[in-house]
């Protein structure tokens, strides 16, 4: 197995790993939300308890995907931003080899006259 591979395989597992912890935490809050109502009867509050769960995930999700959105909006804008700075660097370096060549080349030929 190589390292891509091996890579992709923990990114997988970790995947796997978040949605049972968030699935896990959607249950449990919609059965802590269900239990406030002591007058249902088993029933009620387990469908109560699923819909909240339900609910909680829907909204999960819904962050997530502005999460990751945001951090495509982001990668663009910081890429641009990157590209620019790293053209105004060169410039400015090609600018100073150029600049360090002429005075070298003018105080050689100043040396040989």
């Amino acid at each position: 197995m190589d390292r891509k591979e091996t890579t992709a395989g923990l990114a997988r597992l970790e995947g796997y790993l978040m949605s049972q912890t968030a699935l896990q935490e959607a249950a449990t809050a919609g059965e802590t939300f269900a239990r406030c109502f002591s007058w249902l009867g088993p029933h009620e509050q387990d469908e109560i308890a699923r819909r909240f769960a339900d609910h909680h995930l829907a909204l999960r999700k819904q962050m997530l995907r502005a999460a990751i959105d945001r951090a495509h909006e982001l990668r663009g804008e910081y890429g641009h931003r990157y590209a620019v700075l790293r053209r105004r660097t060169v410039a400015v370096a090609l600018g100073a080899v150029v600049a360090v060549t002429a005075a070298a080349v003018g105080m050689s030929i100043t040396v040989l006259r």
